[in-house]
């Protein structure tokens, strides 16, 4: 019992304080307009790099205002489990978080292990939003790869095109470390489907696609 009111009066204290912060952070300018706080009639005719410590230090506040959101809402759901009887149980398998987690994160709701799971999950990309199980892809209906069919398909004309340049760069597509490369399956294999499709004649091609002749064959001249 003693240890439940000690645990509760952390949550509390630490509501309490992140309360306080959030709103420190409206009272310091958050709460007005960026050109109120400055003194500015108008941004629009002033250079971004002239108003660029100020920016900074309004998208530094919403970051900090972002985080105390986050981990307000966090306390006050440990303060419901708590009430609920069902503090210190892990939402994802049920078992029980390890003491000395809830001594040090007292608003954990799952234990070291599912954590790292979801960490690990949050690093790779493998959470997708539940809305692509029932949307189709765009031009789905010509993307074969998936079908039996070894033909130039819609896939095959939108790489194509893409190669050319498009405005995706290498933070858009998973895998490409490149502007060249940012379109989908952009090393996929050209013009052959095994590597031994792929040996080229050594005495013609040269690695960079430069024709060199037979050094036995003699050049004509005119």
């Amino acid at each position: 019992m003693q240890n439940t009111q000690r645990i509760k009066a952390r949550l509390q204290a630490e509501k309490e304080r992140l309360t306080q912060t959030c709103e420190k952070i409206k009272l310091h300018g958050l709460g007005e307009r960026q050109g109120d706080v400055i003194g500015e009639l108008s941004l629009y005719d002033n250079h971004p790099a002239d108003v660029g410590s100020e920016t900074f230090e309004r998208g530094k506040d919403i970051g900090l205002w972002d985080n105390a959101q986050r981990l307000l809402a966090q306390v006050d759901h440990a303060l419901e489990k708590l009430e609920a009887g069902t503090y210190g149980l892990c939402e994802r398998c049920n078992a029980k978080i390890d003491p000395d987690r809830l001594e040090a994160l007292p608003w954990a709701t799952l234990c070291h292990h599912c954590q790292e799971g979801e960490e690990a999950r949050d690093r790779n990309g493998t959470e997708r939003p539940i809305e692509e199980e029932v949307l189709a892809q765009p031009f789905g209906r010509t993307f074969l790869d998936n079908a039996d069919y070894t033909g130039f398909d819609g896939e095959d004309t939108w790489q194509a095109v893409a190669r050319y340049g498009t405005a995706s760069g290498p933070q858009d597509v998973g895998g490409a470390d490149s502007y060249n490369g940012a379109y989908i399956d952009s090393g996929e294999r050209r013009g052959a489907v095994q590597d031994v499709e792929e040996v080229v004649i050594k005495d013609i091609a040269e690695p960079f696609g430069q024709v060199k002749p037979h050094p036995k064959k003699k050049s004509r001249r005119s």
